[in-house]
C-alpha cells in the first residue's frame, strides 16, 4: 500500500495560476491534486487517459467543443480519453480538487 500526503509533495505550476501535485498511484491509475487560481485557464488539450475528478472548493468551467460545463463543490466529472477540453476559473475563489487518471499521468507542462 502507498500513502502520499499532499503536504509531502511540492506542486508543479503547469501554467500561470494552475498548480498540480501527483499523489498516490499504481500501475492502472493515479491521483492528482489541483489548485486553479481565479482568472487562470488550463488551455485546450487532450490526452489518452480517462480522467475523473471531484471539486472540493470553488467553481470550474470546462469547455468541451462549444459546450460549457460548470462544476462546483461536491460535483464530480468524467472526461473520456482523447476528448479535447479546457478549464477556466471564472470565479473569485481558488478551485481545489482531485483528478484520477487511467493510465497514470505525470504533471503536464502546458507552457510549451
Amino acid at each position: 500500500m502507498e500513502r502520499v500526503s499532499l503536504a509531502d509533495r511540492d506542486p508543479t505550476e503547469a501554467v500561470d495560476g494552475v498548480d498540480l501535485v501527483v499523489l498516490a498511484g499504481g500501475d492502472e491509475m493515479n491521483v492528482q491534486h489541483f489548485e486553479i487560481e481565479p482568472g487562470a485557464t488550463v488551455p485546450a488539450h487532450s490526452h489518452p487517459h480517462e480522467q475523473t475528478g471531484f471539486v472540493v472548493q470553488g467553481e470550474l468551467t470546462f469547455v468541451v467543443d462549444d459546450e460549457e460545463v460548470v462544476v462546483g463543490p461536491d460535483d464530480s466529472y468524467a472526461i473520456p480519453g482523447g476528448e479535447t477540453h479546457a478549464a477556466e476559473n471564472r470565479g473569485d475563489e481558488t478551485v481545489r480538487g482531485v483528478d484520477i487518471f487511467s493510465p497514470p499521468r505525470e504533471n503536464p507542462d502546458w507552457r510549451d
